[in-house]
């Protein structure tokens, strides 16, 4: 019986497929320190760090966040985005 119970617990798990896109970043730096990380290719993308690297970090996981609320909310996806399919 528990080997039944593992089985249906596996089928209910939902592990979503991860798929990758390359996004245009332009970054400038501040006048009071840290860089600009904003994007074309996703509109709304603005994100801020007190380096190159953590502008891009940041900018890394506003996308992701961007994406699912656009899958949440029924929304259309950013046009280069949707191209790549991004696992949906």
């Amino acid at each position: 019986m528990a080997g039944k119970l593992k089985l249906r617990l596996r089928r209910q798990e939902h592990i979503p497929e991860v798929d990758e896109a390359t996004i245009r970043l332009h970054i400038e730096p501040l006048a009071e320190g840290g860089y600009l990380a904003t994007s074309r290719d996703v509109p709304g993308l603005v994100a801020e760090g007190r380096s190159i690297t953590e502008a891009v970090e940041i900018a890394q996981g506003l996308t992701r966040r961007i994406v699912e609320s656009c899958v949440d909310h029924s929304d259309p996806l950013p046009p280069l985005l949707a191209k790549s399919s991004l696992g949906l």
